[in-house]
């Protein structure tokens, strides 16, 4: 009778049995931990380079700045206007559609020419938003004063202001504004790493065992004795 008893208990338990190696089966094993060197250092001569220019956005619904208070504005119109062929040298300029901006961006290492990287568009007068608006040809100098890029297009504004008979809104900031793939490259960096007889990797976060871990992984990628801590 026991035998009888027994039988549907080792059935079940044979049950859970194939069950339960199922599962183990399904649970995740713990992933190893490991990074990308290139994730961790920078390497030394290889780094984006800072960009500068200004310039006018032009279709601006009467936010742009005053030309009574922003005379850089007022000047740079004019300059543009006779650069056109237009003489207004002793016109009385009265718009509030034009607003002096500058214009940043960060040119990539290896771009080459004809590509064509972000920008940011912010404004330097009284100007009070730049929604709508669309920015001139503007040639983006370099620390050592050379153009390397050219911008133009159209500005996309995140921040918004409204203004009603008994209240004001304003969310973000519409004075500054963004055009994806707003500027070409005209100029390239010149830069080779055949030349180089040593490349050197600065850590992100200084430490030393994370240096001495990156030197072994290189020479055993490499079976050679190439890498080694500098400091």
């Amino acid at each position: 009778m026991c035998s009888r008893k027994t039988a549907p208990v080792r059935t079940l338990l044979a049950a859970l049995a194939v069950v339960l190696a199922f599962l183990i089966q399904l649970w995740p094993a713990p992933a190893n931990a490991s990074s990308r060197i290139k994730d961790l250092v920078d390497f030394e001569g290889i780094r984006e380079n800072q960009l500068v220019g200004y310039g006018l956005v032009v279709g601006l619904n009467g936010t742009g700045d005053s030309l009574r208070n922003s005379p850089f504005t007022r000047q740079s119109l004019q300059a543009m206007l006779e650069r056109l062929g237009i003489n207004t040298r002793d016109a009385d300029l009265r718009t509030a559609n034009v607003a002096a901006v500058m214009v940043t961006a960060n040119l990539p290492p290896f771009a080459t020419q004809g590509t064509r990287i972000d920008i940011s568009v912010s404004a330097l007068g009284d100007s009070e938003s730049l929604q709508g608006g669309t920015l001139l040809v503007t040639p983006l100098h370099g620390a050592d004063g050379e153009v390397y890029a050219v911008g133009q297009g159209s500005v996309a504004v995140a921040g918004f202001s409204a203004e009603g008979e008994a209240a004001s809104i304003t969310r973000g900031v519409p004075t500054v504004g963004r055009i994806s793939n707003g500027a070409i490259v005209e100029r390239e960096i010149i830069f080779s790493l055949t030349n180089l007889r040593t490349l050197r990797l600065a850590l992100r976060n200084p430490d030393l065992t994370t240096a001495r871990r990156i030197a072994t992984a290189i020479n055993k990628f490499t079976g050679l004795n190439v890498a080694y801590v500098r400091d």
